[in-house]
């Protein structure tokens, strides 16, 4: 797994995905030296290296960085690879974009612009990162928790969600990357299925929870 972003979900994710037997390589937009720390925590199976590093190495790598960034990614490294966007927009913080803020695109669609060759599947954006932890659960466990995904390309999305399933999460398919607006930010199904931030370990949410809060979504 090669992370584009360290931040707080690509951090659990990193912890996950090591729980699970998979490889971590970290990066950031400040460089690798300043993952030192949080690759010593991690353990043997992780390491830090440039973006370009983390894009070469993933089998499936993984972007969590602010929407503002999308134009610094490695394109050439993603080419034919499955990519896992994590990412949400927000205009305080990534400016207007105006694709965006109309609707015309969805945060994804803008991603596979930067990323054409990329096999890109929005994942773990609607989820809170310390729910994320905690709901974690094994397969066939009757309290497992469902994510949402959505992608342009079947085989990526079967990749991505024999990784969710790995990590301790069943899958639900929410469609194309045009559909992915369907869980962004403010959504029925963005943060609420799982709980109050204020409850830290979350409250599972099964397959039937997570349709109908898609279902729910209004344009």
């Amino acid at each position: 797994m090669g992370f584009i972003g360290s931040g707080a979900i690509g951090k659990t994710l990193a912890h996950l995905a090591l729980g699970a037997g998979h490889q971590v390589v970290l990066s950031n937009s400040r460089g690798p030296h300043t993952l030192v720390d949080t690759v010593r925590e991690l353990g043997p199976r992780a390491s830090a290296g440039t973006s370009e590093e983390a894009a070469a190495a993933g089998d499936i790598v993984l972007v969590t960085v602010p929407v503002s960034a999308f134009p610094h990614i490695p394109a050439a490294s993603l080419a034919g690879k499955p990519v896992i966007d994590t990412c949400n927009y927000g205009p305080e913080r990534d400016g207007h974009i105006p694709e965006l803020d109309s609707k015309t695109l969805t945060s994804s669609e803008l991603l596979l612009r930067h990323l054409p060759d990329a096999l890109l599947v929005k994942a773990f954006n609607n989820i809170f990162y310390k729910h994320l932890h905690f709901l974690a659960r094994p397969a066939g466990a009757p309290d497992r928790s469902s994510l949402p995904v959505a992608g342009n390309s079947a085989p990526a999305k079967a990749t991505v969600s024999a990784f969710i399933d790995s990590i301790g999460y069943n899958v639900v398919d929410a469609g194309t990357l045009a559909d992915s607006w369907r869980q962004a930010t403010g959504t029925p199904v963005w943060g609420t299925p799982y709980g109050s931030y204020s409850n830290e370990k979350g409250e599972p949410a099964g397959e039937g929870a997570i349709r109908a809060a898609l279902a729910a979504a209004r344009p």
